[in-house]
């Protein structure tokens, strides 16, 4: 995050002694750090020491081997919603394209638990596709609703809560092995937003309501390791912390409240940037007025992005450039190969002046690997489309 926050007791000066009540007892400090010890950091004061777990299981169930290996190279449409495993937040993941360094996955959450969700090798961006509630951690709660996006920096420990598991709850989630973070020329020299950048600190939402626990008993956090998963069972709760500052916590921003950029000409994708990480980008496409120089045309032009495949997972709205597309569909386009409307869409854009969209891109620097869900919810004419006209 670009800007400092604290919630709860901490002490005046770092790294020196911090009494519970009983003037005996410490309160256990941990510096929770990023890139080493030269990244943001936020320090945390728990009723008990964080280390301590009282025994590790490795859940088998959980892994899914979801590999397609004679996929086509070719463009994909699938639809998500034509792949829902019933499950709380954690295990009703579906991933349908994957590489070393991220994941994207849909989850239709139709349960509660009352387990914990940690993970240990990535960072998460997690859209709320439908559905409402409150997100929890150690650092406090976020309420949630229907567009927004959270940033889940690595390794902490949270729970996705939902109002109403009778309703359609559903979750998109991208896995990065390094941090999300917003794009240096967003910020200034002082540390604050600019004015060029597409949101500002007053339209994110940060932990409040520290909820401090000090229960003992033996308390389940399903930790992600890669492509493994373990059982920790710890003795306290993992809600335990009674104070915090710093940069480095999870925070969520409604995709609606992006403020788009407009230009004379079509502008390319990068306008569109909402995260970076260091080996893909995040953009957020949401209605905007259209290009308003004489002649131009609104729709994309073709290109080949050589170095990046291009996902777009279509959120809300009509998307001008695509048929066929519908809310929850997933388009993969890979790298190196051209692509751009399909025939007929350049012609039936020049009279519309403005577009109604609203959808995520994931630009990877990485070849995707398609999965065995992209083949059971394909859309086979997608890849078809661009065969008639010129």
């Amino acid at each position: 995050m670009p800007f400092y926050h604290k919630l709860g007791e901490i002490p005046r000066v770092k790294h020196t002694t911090f009494y519970k009540p009983d003037g005996k007892s410490l309160y256990r400090e941990e510096m929770v750090s990023s890139k080493g010890f030269s990244g943001v950091y936020t320090t945390k004061y728990h009723h008990h020491l964080p280390t301590k777990v009282l025994r590790v299981t490795e859940l088998t169930n959980l892994t899914k081997n979801v590999d397609w290996p004679d996929a086509p190279v070719v463009y994909y449409h699938c639809f998500t919603d034509k792949k829902k495993s019933k499950g709380n937040f954690i295990n009703s993941r579906n991933v349908f394209l994957k590489n070393s360094h991220c994941s994207i996955a849909t989850a239709h959450v139709t349960e509660d638990t009352d387990d914990f969700y940690r993970n240990s090798y990535g960072s998460e961006y997690v859209l709320i596709h439908h559905g409402k509630g409150v997100f929890k951690s150690d650092l406090g709660e976020i309420q949630f609703d229907e567009g927004d996006q959270f940033i889940i920096p690595r390794a902490m420990t949270h729970q996705f809560k939902f109002d109403d598991y009778s309703a359609n709850n559903k979750m998109m989630i991208v896995e990065s092995d390094t941090s999300f973070e917003i794009p240096r020329h967003y910020i200034s020299e002082y540390g604050q937003l600019d004015e060029i950048a597409p949101y500002s600190e007053r339209d994110f939402k940060i932990p409040e309501n520290l909820e401090t626990h000090d229960e003992s008993g033996e308390f389940r956090i399903i930790v992600k390791m890669g492509h493994r998963f373990f059982e920790h069972i710890v003795p306290h709760h993992p809600y335990g912390v009674v104070g915090w500052d710093g940069y480095l916590y999870p925070f969520a921003f409604n995709i609606r409240d992006y403020h788009p950029k407009v230009g004379r000409i079509h502008l390319p994708p990068p306008v569109h940037l909402a995260f970076r990480t260091q080996h893909f980008i995040l953009c957020n496409f949401v209605p905007r007025p259209f290009d308003f120089y004489p002649g131009a045309i609104p729709v994309p032009y073709f290109h080949s992005n050589i170095d990046s495949d291009e996902v777009l997972y279509y959120f809300d709205g009509d998307f001008l450039s695509r048929t066929g597309v519908v809310e929850g569909s997933i388009t993969l386009h890979p790298g190196g190969m051209p692509h751009g409307p399909q025939p007929g869409r350049t012609e039936a854009s020049l009279s519309v002046r403005e577009t109604k969209e609203y959808a995520v891109m994931v630009d990877t620097y990485e070849p995707l690997k398609v999965t065995s869900n992209v083949k059971e919810t394909l859309d086979e004419e997608y890849s078809k489309s661009w065969l008639s006209g010129d």
